[in-house]
């Protein structure tokens, strides 16, 4: 039983930062899921692989890991450097490209 507690990223559907502050604490699969053989649906019978706990900082996930004795690993990613950007820019006379259609 192995875990990784990371921080998820945004879904390709959102522009915000919306359920990407939490850290997770998810399982890793202890066996492939296999298809069933009458409907065709993709099954398992390894049921940590529906747990998933969400805490506010890493540091409560990796505690609450040592303390219940689960192997974890750590996964981060580096935080993206953002640069503002205002629409009267687009319109500033010492802009460095021309504006054009």
């Amino acid at each position: 039983m192995f875990a990784k507690i990371y921080r998820p990223s945004r879904t390709a559907m959102q522009s915000g930062q919306a359920k990407t502050k939490d850290w997770v604490l998810e399982f890793e699969p202890a066996m492939a899921k296999r298809p069933d053989p009458l409907m065709g649906w993709t099954s398992s019978s390894d049921t940590t692989s529906q747990i998933k706990l969400k805490f506010e900082n890493k540091d409560q996930a990796v505690a609450y890991a040592n303390k219940h004795g689960i192997p974890f690993r750590v996964t981060e990613k580096p935080e993206p450097v953002r640069k503002p950007k205002f629409y009267a820019a687009n319109f500033s006379a010492d802009r460095k490209e021309p504006w054009s259609h």
